[in-house]
């Protein structure tokens, strides 16, 4: 019973030995072991075996490329304004041995290297070259911290700006400046639109007007055409038939009354009237010559002259028309008087 006792501790010490001894190190994985508290390697993804109570595992590091959200940080701007800037870190360790013994603790390390860094970048520059030169401040985050994390065995692959936080008060002023900007915009589209409006309605009358303007024309034309085509005619026709000058006065004379129509209280008689006259009374004595020649004596003529009656003479048309036009003359003289009276009878 002893014995089995003790063959069973052995078995077990056998047991416990071996698995201490064998290390199995998952991928992505990196363990740094010691040996008496001191380096001796760095354990890669596998199988590996170490001495029991002698090697130890002092750190186990994660070699994938990982992401450190940092707080947000105060930091002023050349203007002299707080802003809070919250950055993202993405880093991977490169070298295990360097990250476990160069730095204490890298993330912190790290951190501070961020916002020292930050803080020499943005006090160089104003809050409007703060806020639209992002990327010039990742680049140079980037190159910096790259630069300096590189003995401790970590590669910065990138440094993000996730968020400028200005003040309060700046936020409203800018909220202010953004709203007036598209109020101004605004208005100088509508006024734009306005003005072009206007044009096209300028453009419009303009072409209207010039339409209208070309129709009235083409119609004087076709008018004066028509006018033109008609005393032509009657031009032509006259000279065809061969017109006697007598038939020509007599008409001429005919004419002359309508001079007084419609109210003409004054009209001037043309020179050609004594010309006219002349020859319609020289064709009247011709008439009446020809009648007396070819009479059967005076008791023929007396018998003629009291079955006909008197025609009448130019001289007595144009006498007519005169004194139609000065009684039409006459009656436009009191018109204008009881106007003139009825008008001072209202002011007075």
């Amino acid at each position: 019973m002893e014995l089995l006792l003790i063959v069973l501790v052995l078995v077990a010490l056998v047991v416990g030995a071996v698995a201490s001894t064998v290390r199995i190190v998952p991928q992505a994985r990196r363990y740094n072991i010691e040996r008496f508290g001191r380096y001796r390697g760095t354990l890669q993804p596998g199988l590996n075996f170490v001495i029991p109570l002698v090697d130890r595992v002092n750190t186990k590091l994660d070699v994938r490329e990982q992401v450190y959200s940092s707080n947000p940080r105060p930091v002023i701007t050349e203007d002299n304004l707080v802003v809070a800037i919250d950055t993202v870190l993405y880093y991977q360790i490169t070298d295990p041995r360097a990250a476990a013994y160069e730095v204490a603790d890298y993330l912190q390390a790290i951190d501070q290297l961020t916002v020292t860094t930050l803080r020499n970048l943005i006090g160089s520059m104003d809050l409007e070259s703060t806020l639209t030169s992002r990327e010039t401040i990742n680049v140079r985050l980037r190159e910096v911290l790259d630069d300096a994390t590189g003995k401790w065995g970590i590669r910065v692959n990138r440094v993000e700006i996730k968020a400028i936080d200005p003040p309060a008060s700046i936020k409203e002023a800018m909220e202010k400046q953004m709203r007036a900007e598209r109020d101004k915009r605004a208005a100088i589209l509508h006024a734009e639109g306005k003005r072009a409006s206007l044009i096209l309605e300028a453009e419009g009358t303009r072409q209207k007007s010039i339409l209208e303007a070309e129709g009235n024309q083409q119609a004087r034309v076709l008018e004066a055409d028509g006018e033109a085509n008609a005393l032509e005619r009657v031009f032509q026709a006259v000279h065809a038939n061969d017109a006697d000058a007598k038939v020509l006065a007599y008409k001429y004379l005919e004419m002359l009354p309508s001079l007084a129509a419609h109210g003409n209280s004054f009209w001037v008689i043309p020179g050609e009237l004594t010309e006219a006259m002349r020859t319609v009374t020289g064709a009247f004595a011709d008439s009446a010559s020809k009648s007396v020649g070819n009479g059967n004596g005076n008791g023929d003529r007396n018998e003629s002259e009291r079955r006909t009656p008197p025609v009448p003479t130019p001289r007595d048309a144009i006498e007519q028309a005169q004194r139609e036009a000065h009684e039409e003359a006459a009656k436009a003289v009191e018109q204008a008087k009881e106007e003139s009276a009825r008008a001072d009878r209202i002011i007075g």
